[in-house]
């Protein structure tokens, strides 16, 4: 079992991240959230993984921290979600969002994730809610105490628009789909969210 990596990243197309660890290039997908967290390409990175064997394939999923492998590992647990799915739900949402969503019984949020109907919604209330029951929330990493306000919302800008130019968008594209961001919005995540979502 490989559960965790510390090398250089030296690809990164989301969802795929190629990290070399002495010599070894090994090819990793992560869900959004912990793309944005693991920096830009030449950096020296680490990531907490969940190692999976099929029949024809062996596939590493990477997490920046171990909240969000531990919620990958219980969102597999699930009767039909697979790792695919697992991905796209905390691409959408962090682990934190995710468990309230559960303890609160809230499909209507839930199924506003991709590929999350009303049963599997209900699927995931039903199975999880006991497995959630001690989940904790916590702040994410990036807010770190001494940032003004300001600080906090440009860091945000310049990673999520990292992001999208990532995704294939121009940087002038970029900029243009951040410039009108509301201000209350205290994330990257939903900055790229909402970006996408005026695009469609």
């Amino acid at each position: 079992m490989i559960g965790r990596l510390s090398g250089v990243l030296i690809e990164k197309q989301a969802p795929d991240l190629l990290i070399d660890v002495n010599g070894v290039g090994y090819e990793v997908q992560a869900p959004l959230s912990s793309f944005l967290d693991i920096g830009k390409v030449g950096d020296k990175v680490t990531l907490f993984t969940h190692f999976t064997v099929r029949e024809d394939a062996q596939l590493l999923y990477g997490f920046s921290d171990k909240m969000q492998r531990t919620m990958f590992r219980t969102l597999i647990k699930v009767s039909g979600v697979g790792p695919k799915l697992a991905l796209g739900i905390l691409s959408s949402m962090d682990a934190d969002s995710f468990a309230r969503c559960i303890q609160n019984h809230e499909v209507t949020a839930l199924t506003k994730l991709p590929g999350v109907g009303k049963k599997t919604a209900e699927r995931l209330i039903v199975e999880m809610q006991d497995r959630l029951k001690e989940w904790h929330t916590q702040a994410p990493l990036w807010a770190a105490v001494e940032q003004s306000e300001a600080d906090h919302r440009n860091n945000f800008i310049a990673e999520a628009e990292a992001a999208l130019i990532s995704l294939g968008y121009k940087p002038q594209e970029a900029a243009k789909m951040l410039s009108k961001m509301p201000a209350d919005i205290d994330s990257s995540e939903e900055m790229i969210r909402r970006a996408l979502k005026g695009m469609m």
